[in-house]
């Protein structure tokens, strides 16, 4: 479950948000009456850049199958999140005053766990495996951000958007192996998020929580493989706090 990593998130995030208040008000505090619109022509940029560092925590969405209740050894297979980062560059069109349509196309490393639950004879012991991914992602986002505030230098925003990944890190196609679970190489996303701007002389700073949950099925079933005949489906799922910098 993602309770105790979306609580450790949200306090990186608040944190932030504290520091850089409290960065801006001291920047601030020598002449209020002389405060200076940051980056008031990026606003009427069509086009800007900028790059994305952030962290991860991604785990799978288990559905088992119908065999699972066949399974008197086994007790329950759970999907833990587990940390990774990422890399982006980011690409932004200025579509209306408080809209934007943002291309990110990043390098995500991830790790996603199978922890299988087994009842033993003296107690339950439990099996992990660990499914490793390098993705080129290439999401697509529509930004719709709030006017700015707090002597126009801030402002808040939320997005929606879908993406695409390719797992470079795919064993799908291995041959011969009958003890690993085998993850399709593509997988296709929505994902929403919130987020603040701060307005600096010269760059924007955004720290950013976004939500991403996978669509389609990235089991691939093997022959032999003792734990096939107990998973259904396993969708990606990923929960991720980024700082964006842009010009």
């Amino acid at each position: 479950m993602y309770s105790t990593n979306f609580r450790y998130l949200l306090g990186v995030y608040c944190r932030q948000i504290s520091v850089l208040f409290l960065l801006l008000g001291l920047c601030n505090s020598h002449d209020v009456a002389a405060q200076i619109h940051n980056m008031a022509k990026n606003d009427k940029k069509k086009i800007h850049f900028g790059f994305l560092l952030g962290m991860n925590n991604a785990r799978f969405r288990i559905t088992h199958a119908d065999q699972f209740t066949y399974h008197d050894s086994l007790k329950v297979v759970q999907s833990p999140a587990s940390p990774g980062f990422n890399v982006g560059i980011i690409s932004d069109l200025h579509i209306g005053e408080n809209t934007d349509i943002r291309f990110i196309p990043t390098l995500i490393f991830a790790e996603k766990d199978l922890v299988y639950s087994q009842i033993a004879a003296t107690a339950d012991e439990e099996v992990k495996q660990t499914v490793e991914s390098i993705l080129l992602n290439f999401p697509l986002t529509f930004k719709y951000k709030s006017d700015r505030f707090f002597n126009e230098n801030f402002r808040f925003y939320g997005l929606v958007g879908i993406r695409f990944d390719w797992d470079l890190a795919s064993n799908s196609k291995a041959r011969r192996a009958t003890d690993i679970v085998k993850i399709a190489p593509f997988d296709f996303s929505i994902e929403y998020g919130v987020g603040t701007e701060f307005y600096f002389p010269s760059f924007i700073l955004s720290p950013e929580i976004r939500i991403t949950r996978g669509l389609p099925n990235l089991f691939v079933p093997t022959e032999n493989y003792q734990y096939s005949d107990v998973l259904r489906y396993l969708k990606s799922s990923y929960l991720t706090f980024s700082l964006q910098f842009e010009g």
